[in-house]
C-alpha cells in the first residue's frame, strides 16, 4: 500500500510538469508571432530614404557623391539647359542602376522643382514616400510610389 502513494504523487507531478510546460509552449508561441500591425508604407519610406542615402553617401573619403557631381554641373553652367539635360541623363542612368522604375526626382532651390528624372505613372497609387537631400544650395527630392 505503501507503493500506491508513491505511484499517485509521481503522477500528480507528472501532470503538473506538463501543464508548466504546455503554458510555457504557449507564451513563447504568442511573443514570436509577427506584430500584426506592420506597416509597408513604412517600409517603402525607409527604401526612398536608402536610397537617397546612397545618392549623397561615399565609399571612399577620395569619391564624389553623386548628389555633389550633379550638383558640381549645375552649378559650373549655371543651371543652363544644356546642364540640365546632362544631369538629367546620369540620373536616369542611376536610377536604372538602381532598379527603380517608379519615381521621380526633383531639384526644388534653383530649378523650381523641375523634373530631373522621372518614370513609370503615380495615378491613383496610395503608396508613395520621398525623400529630400540637401546639398550647398541645392535641394534634391526622390518620390518613389
Amino acid at each position: 500500500m505503501i507503493d500506491e502513494n508513491g505511484n499517485l504523487y509521481i503522477v500528480d507531478a507528472i501532470v503538473a510538469l506538463s501543464i508548466i510546460f504546455v503554458v510555457m509552449l504557449m507564451v513563447n508561441t504568442l511573443i514570436s508571432l509577427p506584430y500584426p500591425t506592420f506597416s509597408h508604407i513604412s517600409h517603402n519610406s525607409k527604401d526612398c530614404q536608402d536610397v537617397m542615402e546612397i545618392l549623397s553617401g561615399k565609399i571612399d573619403f577620395g569619391d564624389e557623391t553623386f548628389l555633389a557631381k550633379i550638383t558640381k554641373i549645375l552649378k559650373d553652367d549655371d543651371d543652363s539647359e544644356n546642364a540640365v539635360r546632362e544631369v538629367s541623363l546620369i540620373s536616369k542612368e542611376k536610377f536604372k542602376e538602381l532598379n527603380l522604375t517608379n519615381y521621380r526626382f526633383v531639384e526644388n532651390n534653383h530649378l523650381n522643382s523641375k523634373v530631373l528624372a522621372s518614370s513609370g505613372n503615380p495615378g491613383e497609387n496610395n503608396n508613395v514616400s520621398s525623400a529630400t537631400r540637401s546639398f550647398g544650395d541645392y535641394s534634391y527630392t526622390l518620390i518613389l510610389w
